[in-house]
């Protein structure tokens, strides 16, 4: 009888261990780690826009990000702050 009871405490044990998100077994998630994005500063408007959200365009070879379209074209034209 003893041994029942234990066997079916393990059981249990086992079912709800395996309802556990991934993240708590030790196994990363099937959708992988969570992605971080990053605020980048508009150099035109000065406002911070996500980075996957941005307008990325390379000036001198370095990338510099717009929170749109218009921004990047004033920032061509000149008419950014300095």
């Amino acid at each position: 009888m003893r041994a029942l009871l234990i066997l079916a405490c393990l059981l249990l044990l086992l079912m709800v261990l395996m309802r556990l998100p991934a993240a708590f077994r030790g196994r990363p998630s099937p959708s992988g780690p969570p992605r971080h994005d990053e605020l980048v500063k508009d150099p035109v408007c000065q406002t911070y826009v996500l980075m996957s959200r941005a307008v990325r365009e390379e000036v001198a070879g370095a990338p510099v990000y717009f929170c749109g379209r218009e921004c990047a074209a004033r920032f061509h034209r000149g008419e950014h702050r300095a």
